[in-house]
């Protein structure tokens, strides 16, 4: 058992060394180049004018006041709007993640839609400026959220091979001796990356380069390419770092569009950086769920029905289900199951990726639920899980690669002090603070897309990769550069990893934890070719600068073309036009055609404490053991593990973005008012790494770990807060007035 509390822990076995990342220094003393510091030839800038009303029409809008301003080059509105084609949603086999296109007519859909675009000299002036437009709407009343009035309920046939069934659930829920079910949500969040969404468009001889944020510069390339009317080789798409991203950024939207055609009518660059305020309602964000969740056991534990009815929130014009049943069907025993999902439609922006986006919002309440049974069953809730562990699914039988959930819950539970706790709830206090402690499992599938990188090798013994993927924080870079030295046979610092370009070999999105199982297959692929080309054996130091001359070069670069198992080789060439349907991505909770499923796992602890009178709610410490397969390297893994920890507490107690349900607006669009979790509010997090090897999942072994840390710690959370008080909390966030209600 190794505890990960510090900053580099020491590798276990089929990890590689907790080297720090290649970019860490420029980043802290800020060297590195992001899109909106981007040099440009002095670009106007633009500035968004958003709507005031949720639904509606605008009757008037009145620019000449904006436009009288010294320094406003021009204004638009749907009347004037730049040119455009629209393209369809990504879930579609287009490029936007949002098809309300903004400029297009006067009709409002939702808060904070873009109504005017002020293009002028500095950003000062433009900002200035739109507060002197004149608009008069027409609004009528919203339906908000999930449980709003006006609300279209649907369950569409495409949903249908999302749910999962097994048995006669009826049948077994009626015969079973143990049941629980409640009702469990979770609140709509943002993202809130700390690098602002922004896009800097230029144009040279009908050639466009774009500055922006991106999860998936080929996507944006492509997409920007369609929307502007223009092959996708003119379009040049630039982004190296990114300071954050969380899904925010995955997919292109709207913005971009306006922003291009304004730099082309203009024959100026133009850049726009979005708001603070505005960034929650100009991108997509995690949705609100509803869930109601039934479980039943025998007296032993052991799962005898498995019920789930979802309700998830999304846009009139475009769906995006998460429909997250494919995880949590994929858990525990062999019950008898019945679930379902529902879109619920209303006037709000669609939603689209945060951080575990299935995965976060429906293991939660099942990880509630499965506590809920044991404290019925009387019974530990880690043995219950023992008692339900499995090695197959219980839709069809299909086999793990591998699974140490198990493994995972000992290694946690001896190290957070598990068998000192008292089961009563409200049983453990210390003076006026009640004690709860809490566990959940956390589970993420393996996925993996088509990808190719080029990796150059040279005759001094240094290496080059190359690969239009993404670094939003996790550590790719360096995740990637030891990947190539470690099948190279040199140092790390000898390979220098370029990325963030659109020119670069194609890669898929920065998302679904899968760059590293992905890309660094491509480049492993690479290698392997290029070992082909001296006899099968990389020449050592002292004999690369012979065999290269025997060869006649300096350098030697071959492209790694990666294809997930089970996928068709022409999705290498729609990777390259950024279209990938994730149909074509290989998915660990799918077991479709004999493939087996393929999952990451962990286990979760919580303390929490709470105070007998206020009902004031603290986290002291959290313990968490990770198995996912080879960790290329400790450090970066901890790191991403320990964020999602930790955002997962942030989750359960503090994040919800707060809606207006009158007026369908949010009211708390700032760093001020969405409360995230800081440093005060965790003073311990312990990462334990569990030892895993599974050469099933891809070349290098590699499961993933961007996301599986959030998935389990709300339930965790949530379970140490019944621990200690005896109440049972089902609504995220669990704030102090639900405890005292």
């Amino acid at each position: 058992m190794s505890v990960g509390n510090t900053a580099a822990p020491a590798p276990l076995a089929n990890m590689g060394e907790p080297i720090r990342r290649s970019e860490s220094v420029a980043k802290v003393t800020g060297r590195l180049v992001y899109a909106a510091d981007a040099p440009g030839q002095s670009p106007l800038q633009a500035y968004f004018l958003t709507s005031a009303i949720a639904r509606g029409r605008v009757l008037s809008i009145d620019a000449a006041p904006a436009e009288a301003l010294d320094g406003v080059v021009k204004v638009y509105t749907h009347l004037n709007a730049p040119r455009r084609i629209a393209t369809p949603y990504t879930q579609k086999g287009g490029y936007a993640s949002d098809t309300n296109m903004p400029l297009t007519g006067p009709e409002i859909h939702h808060d904070g839609q873009i109504i005017a675009m002020v293009i002028a000299e500095t950003y000062e002036i433009a900002r200035d400026a739109s507060h002197r437009i004149v608009t008069r709407y027409d609004a009528t009343t919203p339906a908000a959220t999930i449980d709003s009035p006006g609300v279209d309920i649907l369950h569409p046939d495409a949903l249908a091979e999302k749910e999962k069934k097994a048995g006669d659930f009826a049948a077994a829920l009626a015969a079973a001796p143990v049941k629980v079910e409640g009702v469990y949500s979770t609140p709509a969040q943002h993202q809130n990356a700390i690098e602002l969404y922004s896009t800097t468009a230029s144009w040279s001889a009908g050639e466009l380069t774009i500055h922006e944020p991106s999860q998936f510069v080929v996507e944006l390339a492509n997409g920007a390419a369609a929307m502007m009317g223009i092959d996708p080789s003119k379009v040049h798409v630039v982004n190296p770092y990114m300071g954050g991203a969380f899904g925010g950024k995955g997919f292109m939207t709207q913005r971009t569009a306006l922003v291009a055609g304004a730099a082309r009518e203009l024959a100026r660059p133009v850049r726009n950086v979005v708001t603070r305020d505005q960034g929650f309602t100009l991108a997509t964000y995690r949705s609100e769920t509803k869930h109601h969740v039934r479980l039943a056991a025998d007296h032993d534990g052991r799962l005898l029905a498995y019920g789930h009815e979802s309700w998830e929130m999304q846009s009139r014009h475009d769906d995006y289900p998460l429909a997250g049943f494919g995880v949590t069907t994929a858990m525990y025993g062999k019950p008898a199951i019945l679930t379902r999902v529902n879109l619920v439609k209303a006037d709000r922006q669609t939603s689209g990726f945060m951080r575990a986006p299935v995965e976060m919002p429906y293991m939660y309440p099942l990880e509630s639920a499965m506590d809920e049974l044991a404290f019925a069953l009387d019974m530990d809730p880690i043995e219950l899980r023992r008692v339900n562990d499995i090695r197959e699914s219980p839709i069809d039988g299909a086999r793990f690669t591998s699974r140490s959930l198990m493994r995972c819950y000992d290694e946690a539970a001896a190290s957070f002090g598990w068998s000192k706790r008292d089961p009563t709830p409200g049983s453990m206090r210390e003076g006026d603070w009640l004690i709860g402690y809490g566990c959940a499992t956390a589970g993420y599938p393996t996925h993996m897309a088509p990808a190719t990188a080029r990796v150059t090798l040279s005759a001094d013994g240094s290496a080059r990769v190359e690969v239009a993927g993404h670094d939003s924080g996790q550590g790719t870079y360096t995740a990637l550069g030891q990947v190539a030295a470690r099948e190279l046979g040199i140092d790390p610092e000898r390979v220098h990893v370029a990325m963030g370009d659109s020119r670069l070999p194609a890669a898929p999105a920065s998302s679904n934890s899968l760059a590293t199982a992905s890309i660094g297959s491509a480049v492993k692929l690479a290698i392997d070719k290029l070992r082909s080309r001296f006899g099968n054996a990389l020449p050592d130091d002292r004999d690369r600068s012979a065999a290269f001359a025997r060869l006649g070069v300096s350098e030697i670069g071959d492209l790694g073309e990666f294809l997930p198992p089970g996928t068709n080789p022409e999705v290498l060439g729609m990777l390259r036009k950024g279209q990938v349907p994730f149909a074509n991505q290989a998915r660990g909770d799918e077991s479709k055609n004999g493939k087996p499923l393929m999952f990451a796992f962990g286990a979760e602890f919580v303390e929490v404490r709470i105070h007998r009178l206020t009902r004031e709610i603290r986290v002291p410490r959290m313990t968490g053991a990770f198995a996912a397969g080879r960790i290329v390297n400790p450090r970066t893994a901890r790191s991403q593990l320990m964020g999602g920890m930790i955002w997962g507490m942030s989750s359960a107690l503090l994040e919800a973005t707060e809606i207006d349900e009158k007026r369908g607006r949010y009211v708390n669009d700032s760093l001020g008012e969405y409360l995230m979790a800081v440093n005060a509010d965790v003073p311990r997090v312990d990462v334990i790494m569990v030892p895993e090897e599974d050469p099933e999942v891809n070349p290098l072994g590699v499961k993933g770990i961007g996301e599986l840390g959030i998935v389990g710690t709300a339930a965790a959370v949530a379970n140490a807060v019944h621990h200690a008080t005896g109440k049972r909390i089902r609504d995220l966030p669990i704030v102090m007035d639900k405890l005292l209600a």
